[in-house]
């Protein structure tokens, strides 16, 4: 295995671990701890996706460097691909529409219920763990 194939492996498995902890196991669980408000979970969730969305971006970025590096096969290039282009579509498509909605609900202008963006926004998390499993295990025997 070359030393870009290696950063490759280590980095989709790194940002899949930060994935599925913050997304699948922080998010949903600070709204059921107790004396969490809508409020409270909402501006907790915002600093901590905007830091994860922070990494996730570098780590994209190292992704692709290390890939064009390693030329991997092309179905592993494809997985790696699809999610960065989950990561920029929750970037630039969903987040901002987040943003405004958890403005909203912490005026008091929304009701805390789950919104279309924040089911888009999952469906992409959904998308991108799958993608970066799939692209890890390939990149892993490539």
């Amino acid at each position: 295995m070359t030393g870009s194939l290696a950063v490759a492996v280590a980095v989709s498995f790194v940002w899949l671990g930060m994935v599925l902890a913050i997304s699948f196991v922080e998010a949903p669980l600070k709204f059921r701890a107790p004396g969490v408000t809508v409020q409270i979970g909402l501006g907790i969730g915002r600093l901590v996706f905007r830091a994860l969305n922070a990494i996730e971006g570098v780590l994209a970025a190292a992704l692709l460097i290390a890939v064009v590096g390693a030329a991997p096969p092309p179905s592993a290039l494809v997985a790696v691909l699809v999610a960065c282009g989950a990561l920029l579509a929750q970037l630039v498509g969903v987040r901002p529409w987040l943003n405004r909605r958890t403005k909203a609900v912490l005026a008091g202008g929304a009701s805390g219920g789950r919104s279309r963006g924040h089911h888009a926004y999952v469906v992409l998390e959904c998308l991108k763990v799958i993608a970066l499993l799939v692209g890890g295990v390939l990149l892993l025997g490539g």
